[in-house]
């Protein structure tokens, strides 16, 4: 009959690594152990993703969308645009941001981190309002254009119906804001 020694014995026997991992664990394991421990710490955002606010205030231009006059801010640098309105609590009546591409291509916005609800109207590269459409607070639905747009507008929600922006309408972009930066 063969004894069992208990399991605490054994473990107690058992050969450890200068880490106190059992050194009979295949390396690739300790390795992927290192990766899922550095992945819990770090998380799995993008690395392109912009975590922080744009160190200086944006530059601004005036806007007639509709029948309102707005300051719109303007992102037009990669990451501006990746941060645009994030981590705001508020945002004036009479404010926006405009949001400037090199081309006009099929867009589309998610609110990740964006504490405020949003219209966004997107506009093709001669001005012209493609679509309007609302998004909730941090809804992470992407919300797309209906057509290609160089431009998407966003202002608080419901002010585009306020100012009497509808599909079709011309906006005038203004010089600052026809091109980005890159």
């Amino acid at each position: 009959m063969n004894a069992k020694k208990p399991r605490n014995q054994e473990m107690q026997t058992q050969k450890t690594s200068n880490f106190g991992f059992p050194s009979s664990l295949p390396p690739w394991r300790l390795g992927a152990l290192a990766f899922v421990l550095l992945f819990v710490t770090f998380g799995c955002d993008s690395p392109t993703t912009t975590t922080t606010a744009p160190s200086t205030p944006l530059q601004t231009t005036n806007m007639k969308l509709g029948a309102g006059n707005f300051v719109i801010e303007i992102a037009n640098t990669d990451p501006v645009r990746e941060f645009g309105l994030m981590k705001r609590d508020e945002m004036p009546e009479n404010r926006g941001m405009i949001f400037v591409f090199a081309d006009e291509q099929p867009r589309q916005f998610w609110m990740k981190n964006t504490r405020i609800p949003l219209d966004i109207t997107y506009l093709d590269a001669s001005g012209k309002v493609v679509s309007i459409k609302q998004m909730k607070a941090y809804d992470l639905t992407s919300v797309p254009s209906d057509a290609p747009a160089k431009y998407a507008i966003e202002l608080n929600l419901g002010w585009a119906a306020k100012a009497g922006l509808k599909v079709g309408d011309h906006v005038d972009i203004p010089a600052e804001a026809k091109e980005p930066k890159e």
